[in-house]
């Protein structure tokens, strides 16, 4: 990292740079284009936090987070959860600590709105994220959505848990 990381709103401005940001070809099965996912989140401005990663002036990455969404609203049971909806690192900018970064940013702002616990859903295969959602303190819940597998992890610190944004780190 060469300067300090920052997310950015989507602007005017940048949103061509950010439909133009691609993961390597072998990623390109584990996660949508950052074009796709502004469309998601235009649709559901109220639950979807869709941010730029920038190293000083460069972008580096997106990132989109969703927040108080029920996975099974048919279920009484099921509790409002916050996570982590899509995250691409540029193909040139992995292995520098931008996804993590980005992973602690989407739980600071889940700690800001009150939240206690963060999920992630990702496809397992090679090549896949696991290995990094693992890595980061994630656990599987034995839950499926669609052909994804979901993982959580404690934010209340009771648990493992990523330290605050900022902080130093490998990511994807």
């Amino acid at each position: 990292m060469t300067a300090p990381l920052r997310l950015e709103t989507i602007t005017p401005g940048n949103v061509l740079a950010a439909c133009a940001l691609a993961v390597r070809p072998d990623q390109k099965d584990f996660v949508a284009p950052v074009a796709r996912s502004l469309a998601e989140a235009y649709a559901q401005p109220d639950v979807a936090w869709p941010r730029l990663i920038f190293d000083g002036d460069r972008l580096v990455g997106f990132v989109m987070a969703f927040f108080d969404v029920r996975f099974n609203p048919e279920d009484p049971d099921d509790l409002p959860r916050s996570g982590l909806w899509r995250l691409a690192v540029s193909a040139g900018e992995q292995g520098r600590g931008y996804g993590r970064f980005a992973v602690e940013s989407v739980c600071q702002e889940i700690r800001s709105r009150g939240g206690t616990r963060v999920t992630v859903s990702w496809k397992q295969g090679e090549k896949g994220p696991e290995n990094f959602y693992l890595r980061l303190g994630f656990h599987l819940t034995g839950e499926t959505s669609e052909d994804q597998v979901i993982g959580e992890m404690d934010l209340t610190g009771t648990s493992r848990s990523l330290p605050v944004a900022g902080a130093a780190g490998q990511g994807r």
